[in-house]
């Protein structure tokens, strides 16, 4: 049945609401309630207590959404690429336009910084631009074949119905990052948000369908039985592809369910993401790619640097500088203008990040900064610096994802590449030296989908974005994003 549900999001200062958000299932071309009638808290981490309540999806309202989805794919495919890109840039319009109430959207449900939840508006928007662009570059191929006797003729046409899972510590970049490229090429969707962070995503879809998205093209699906209603999705003939950002454990999961139905599968997975710092490096720059790096988003990013490893010549001087730069840090609720270090997710994370800092202090580590978690409402966890980490410690092993920075000294580079790459992932990595030759040959050995030289942050809307070994498969962003969700066609033709 059609429902009225939506939350009332407070202006963000001058910025009112353009509209009160929905809280329910976005179904073809009407918010309902859903068949299981039931209603998901969501809450604020700063404060802890409940913002509202969603709708909560069954199997039976997943399979509408695909059967939405599917119905309107034919129209959607045939629609033109030029029209396609100026929907996508209403929509690039749209969230510019309300960035700062849409940044304390951000805020409320996550916990995260002003400054972090701006930045990601920012970058969120930037792929309803970067793919509007690429909807109209989507080139095929003809060549003539070596024998001589045909020509060779490819397009590339959509995929189909794509199931979109998102995770909750980027609630609408990590929308966008897949929405946009799927409706450039022509693809119908349906995301299925965190139930953490859900209102963002929905946010986001109403935008959508202000700036024109067809009715069933964007359809949105919250549920607390994600394992049962994706499940049910996936093994849906009608779906064909699925695009995952989570931890490796889900990834791996979710890998085993498309495999019944031989699906096309994106996966951007877990990080555990190493900083080389070296003897010759600009130590300004290194400890400002550093904050950058560790504190955006308080460590809550697959991209965190995770492990810090120093060149014993400027290892003093560089963790004393770290030491610090975090500890002036100012740690309060996400929606405080002040606050640099906003709250974790929830207690499960506090839980997490408290036994990798117990562990690695039984194993001798000293706690330089932070490390004890403060009393009273919200979850919240201090910038934390920790040195002599054993090298059997879990926080090595384990991605933090928290405000949390082990540092570990290296005398020659290559025991510092043999420290990078001695992790099961390779997401992201980061490198700082002031001799650009050494910096690229290190770029090269280190086992990352991605590296960032003498930067402290990697993601572009316009580069392709994954990892390596069990940080995923496939890339996100630029063309390569686009190619994810759309099939290679051969034609054999002579004339």
């Amino acid at each position: 049945m059609k429902s009225l549900n939506h939350y009332d999001a407070p202006a963000a200062g001058e910025h009112k609401a353009p509209f009160a958000i929905p809280t329910d299932l976005l179904i073809g071309d009407a918010w309902v309630e859903g068949s299981a009638r039931g209603r998901i808290p969501v809450s604020n981490p700063s404060t802890g207590k409940v913002l509202t309540m969603i709708a909560d999806g069954s199997v039976e309202d997943g399979l509408a959404c695909v059967s939405a989805a599917y119905d309107a794919g034919p129209a959607w495919a045939a629609t033109a690429p030029r029209k396609r890109a100026e929907i996508l840039v209403k929509c690039w319009e749209m969230m510019m336009a309300n960035a700062e109430w849409l940044a304390q959207l951000i805020s409320l449900e996550n916990g995260k910084s002003l400054a972090d939840a701006r930045g990601e508006v920012g970058y969120a928007a930037e792929f309803f631009r970067w793919y509007a662009e690429e909807a109209v570059r989507i080139n095929g191929e003809l060549a003539i074949s070596p024998a001589g006797n045909n020509r060779i003729l490819v397009q590339y046409q959509p995929i189909g119905v794509s199931l979109l899972i998102t995770p909750w510590n980027f609630p609408a970049a990590m929308a966008t990052r897949k929405i946009a490229p799927a409706l450039a090429a022509g693809c119908t969707v349906i995301l299925k948000a965190a139930a953490e962070t859900p209102l963002t995503a929905l946010a986001v879809a109403q935008i959508m369908l202000d700036a024109g998205v067809p009715p069933g093209v964007v359809n949105v699906i919250n549920t607390s039985n994600a394992p049962g209603v994706c499940r049910a999705m996936l093994h849906d003939p009608r779906v064909r592809k699925l695009s995952f950002t989570g931890s490796t454990e889900v990834g791996r999961i979710l890998l085993h369910e498309c495999a019944d139905q031989v699906l096309s599968a994106s996966m951007e997975l877990g990080g555990n993401a190493p900083f080389l710092v070296l003897d010759d490096a600009d130590l300004d720059a290194a400890i400002d790619g550093a904050m950058i790096a560790k504190m955006r988003n308080a460590g809550e990013a697959c991209t965190a640097a995770n492990r810090f490893y120093v060149q014993r010549g400027v290892y003093e001087a560089f963790t004393a500088r770290l030491v610090e730069k975090m500890g002036a840090l100012k740690v309060g609720p996400g929606y405080d203008p002040a606050t640099e270090c906003g709250a974790m997710i929830n207690q499960e994370a506090i839980d997490k990040i408290e036994m990798l800092v117990a562990d690695a202090q039984a194993k001798g580590a000293r706690i330089l900064l932070g490390g004890k978690t403060p009393q009273g409402d919200g979850y919240f966890y201090p910038p934390t610096v920790i040195a002599d980490i054993h090298p059997e410690s879990l926080i090595l092993t384990t991605e933090v994802f928290g405000p949390v920075a082990p540092i570990t000294p290296f005398d020659d580079v290559d025991e510092a590449i043999r420290l990078a790459n001695a992790t099961e992932f390779g997401l992201a990595a980061y490198v700082y030296t002031s001799d650009l030759k050494k910096g690229l040959a290190i770029s090269e050995r280190i086992e990352a989908g991605m590296v960032a030289l003498n930067r402290g942050l990697v993601s572009d809307a316009a580069a392709p974005f994954g990892g390596v070994k069990q940080s995923g498969l496939g890339r996100e962003g630029s063309h390569h994003g686009l190619h994810e969700y759309t099939e290679a066609k051969y034609i054999a033709v002579s004339w």
